[in-house]
């Protein structure tokens, strides 16, 4: 089974070079004004902090999304949790993937689309992912704070756990990562946690775990 999922991949990376069709293709287009520290031996693009990754899993809605590279390299998928995305190429990540889906899924197929390249500029943005209505990526504006990005994120969704909500921050390339009570702050208005944002945060709401 593992065999015949991975030559399915390839068939769809190799199609992928020759079809001009959004779904199954990373758009080189994307890269050509990249920073060339950002490609690998081969030419491809190398995916770093800040990138947004579109990734469609075939015939599963669910695990179809777009997420940011956090600053400590990582994204987060649906049963998977956190995952590795810093410094590999969006076939390479599409296959890391498929293999940790093959265990859950059958026969997943995988899509990984560098949507927008933003690792050469990161800093100069926030972002908000996981369980907000609309996760997004914004330009840093002074005086804007985590009540303000979760606003511009149209709030937490049904499976939000907000109490668990994370703040991450690089300061000197060291990743901090700081603990937000999301529900004090919208349910109590109780703002200790409603810290002033940086060029560069991003933050985390987890889904509730069933």
């Amino acid at each position: 089974m593992r065999k015949l999922s991975f030559l399915v991949c390839i068939l769809l990376l190799l199609a992928s070079c020759t079809s001009s069709g959004p779904a199954n293709s990373t758009d080189e287009s994307l890269v050509v004004f990249s920073d060339p520290a950002s490609l690998d031996a081969d030419g491809k693009y190398k995916i770093g902090p800040g990138d947004m990754l579109s990734i469609s899993v075939w015939g599963n809605p669910d695990l179809t999304l777009t997420v940011p590279v956090r600053p400590d390299g990582y994204i987060s998928m649906p049963l998977i949790g956190d995952l590795l995305a810093n410094d590999i190429d969006a076939a390479t990540l599409a296959l890391t993937i498929t293999s940790l889906l093959e265990t859950q899924l059958r026969n997943p197929i995988v899509t990984v689309i560098v949507s927008e390249i933003n690792s050469n500029v990161y800093v100069s943005r926030v972002r908000v992912t996981g369980a907000v209505r609309s996760p997004l990526s914004l330009p840093f504006a002074k005086g804007m704070t985590v009540l303000d990005l979760i606003l511009e994120a149209g709030g937490v969704n049904e499976v939000a756990t907000a109490s668990r909500t994370r703040l991450y921050r690089v300061v000197d390339n060291e990743l901090f990562e700081v603990e937000i009570n999301l529900d004090d702050i919208l349910l109590r208005g109780q703002l200790a946690t409603n810290y002033a944002l940086r060029p560069g945060d991003v933050i985390t709401v987890p889904e509730r775990l069933f």
